[in-house]
Formats: structure tokens, C-alpha cells, sequence
């Protein structure tokens, strides 16, 4: 089949190539001239506007965004409705909120056009490995595509799944974040205990290669931490400022609002925001508080 693909970056342009390679054409579009013109090196057709990219697909058409959450998504809808005709096909692939998915499938559907939101996991390595993707929409449309999933996806019948309407795609793949999340938070902490025991001297990369095989902690997240453990000197010069890209917060606020603790998922994203942190106010009252309680010493900076 053919794709039309907007957002050539890291991910977008990473899947672009997926499909050229499992035979399908893919017209791609991003805003900077050089991302195109990399992409075209990989075998993607190169489309220079968004009425060039509409131009170059066949209706009815099938266009991918692989754009940030938010008002660049809703711009980019909103330029791509007045191009496109009823019957053609547009597919979300970021982090949008899975109810502005929602909200964004009315307003096509208004102009006579489909849509699908694909949650979609697998970074920069989904080149190689094949893509997780959860897909939110109507049965016809997902089968519309079903050669385009079954080749981004690690196997045909593998990594990817229908996981329900409108919505659902973007819903499954926030909850996926949120539990990343946690999953992060808890390999930090435990090799922080690691390497502040001083009885010790834990070597941080052999525990992470013996826990690669056989652990019941092993998982691709932990293959990540012994490839980073590998340059310790890279490693100290990382800021410890960690970015949340909003999944981790909507989890969170879908918990509350469906009555379900969540606390490891909750904590983690607090974490993240304490990172950013450059003056941390509340340490410095807690630690006024004991001064003034107990007499206890404080330091100063």
C-alpha cells in the first residue's frame, strides 16, 4: 500500500524507511528541507509542502502524523482537512491526549474523512526491532492499513492489536507511559543503592549484565541502563533533569477520576518533576522547620 507520512524525525523518519523496506511507497513531508531530503536517501518519495505530499497519494489516501502532541498536531490537522477528500484516511501516531483523539475525529469526520489514533511504542529502535502499536478506531479502517501495521510491527500478528474505538489507541498507549514510568523510577533507585553502599564496590555495569539473563527484573529497559553504564563519563555529565511529555500526567489524572490508586505510577511522575527543580524550596522549610522545633544544625550555601 501507500502512506503519506508527516513528521520525518527520529521515529517518524525511522518508520518511514520500515515501510519502504517492506515494499510499500511512502510520500513523505516534514517542515525542514534537509529531513525530506535525508528521507528520500531511504527510498521515500519526497514531498516538499502538504498539497505535494496530498498530491502524491492515490485517494483514497492514507496520511501518518508522526508530530508532537498538542497544538502541533492540531495545527497540522487543521491544514491538512481543506486537501484532503471525503473518504481519505488520517492516522495519529504520537502522544496525543487520547480525548483530543476523540475530539479530533469528530471534527474530520465532520468533512467526510476517517481517522485512527496508534499508540506507538518503540523509540528509535523500531527500525530493527519493529514498533508496539495500539490502535484506536473503526474495524474497516484498521483493516485498510493492516499491511502498513504488520510491517512496522516486530511480526505480522505480533506487537501490535485493535484495542478498541476512537480513543482507545492513545488511552492504552498513556497507561503504557505511565507504567514506564514507574518501571524507571525503580531501576534508578535500585542502582543509587547500589553505588552509595560503601561497604561494597559494586561494579553497576556487571550487576546490570548479570540481571540481563535469567532475573525476574530483566526487560529491555534494564538492556538500556547496561548499554548507558558502559560510558560512565558520559553518564556524569548528564543533568539530572528528567522530561515528562505529558502521558504521565494523564495517567495519573484518569486514576483519580476512575478511583483507582496508582501511587508508584503517581510518585515516579513526581520525581520527574522534582528533577527540574533548580531551588528546592520545600527541602529548604523542611529544613527550617527542624531548626526551629528541635535546635537542629543546617547548612548554609
Amino acid at each position: 500500500m501507500e502512506v503519506g507520512m508527516v513528521g520525518l524525525g527520529r521515529m517518524g523518519g525511522n518508520m518511514a524507511t520500515r515501510l519502504v523496506r517492506g515494499g510499500h511507497r511512502v510520500v513523505g513531508y516534514a517542515r525542514s528541507r534537509d529531513t525530506v531530503d535525508a528521507a528520500v536517501k531511504n527510498g521515500v518519495v519526497g514531498a516538499y509542502s502538504l498539497a505535494e505530499l496530498v498530491r502524491g497519494l492515490r485517494p483514497p489516501r492514507a496520511v501518518w502524523l508522526m508530530i508532537p502532541a498538542g497544538a502541533p498536531t492540531e495545527a497540522m490537522i487543521d491544514a491538512l482537512i481543506p486537501l484532503l477528500a471525503a473518504g481519505d484516511l488520517l492516522i495519529d501516531g504520537g502522544n496525543t491526549y487520547y480525548r483530543d483523539s476523540i475530539r479530533h475525529a469528530q471534527k474530520v469526520a465532520a468533512q467526510g474523512l476517517k481517522f485512527l489514533d496508534v499508540g506507538t511504542s518503540g523509540g528509535i529502535w523500531g527500525l530493527q526491532e519493529g514498533y508496539s502499536m495500539m490502535v484506536g478506531g473503526a474495524a474497516d479502517d484498521v483493516a485498510r492499513v493492516r499491511p502498513a501495521l504488520e510491517t512496522l510491527a516486530p511480526a505480522p500478528d505480533a506487537g501490535w492489536g485493535h484495542v478498541g474505538g476512537i480513543g482507545a489507541g492513545h488511552f492504552v498507549k498513556m497507561v503504557h507511559n505511565g507504567i514506564e514510568y514507574g518501571l524507571m523510577q525503580s531501576y534508578a533507585e535500585g542502582f543509587a543503592i547500589l553505588k552509595a553502599k560503601p561497604d561494597y564496590p559494586i561494579d553497576l555495569r556487571q550487576v546490570a549484565h548479570v540481571w540481563q539473563r535469567g532475573s525476574v527484573v530483566r526487560s529491555w529497559l534494564l538492556d538500556l541502563i547496561a548499554a548507558a553504564l558502559q560510558d560512565p563519563v558520559a553518564l556524569q555529565h548528564l543533568a539530572p533533569y528528567v522530561q515528562d511529555s505529558g502521558e504521565g500526567r494523564w495517567t495519573v489524572k484518569e486514576a483519580i477520576d476512575l478511583d483507582v490508586p496508582a501511587p508508584v505510577i503517581t510518585i515516579a511522575l513526581e520525581q520527574r518533576l522534582r528533577s527540574r527543580e533548580a531551588d528546592p524550596f520545600a527541602e529548604k522549610l523542611l529544613a527550617a522547620m527542624r531548626q526551629q522545633f528541635g535546635g537542629h544544625a543546617v547548612k548554609t550555601e
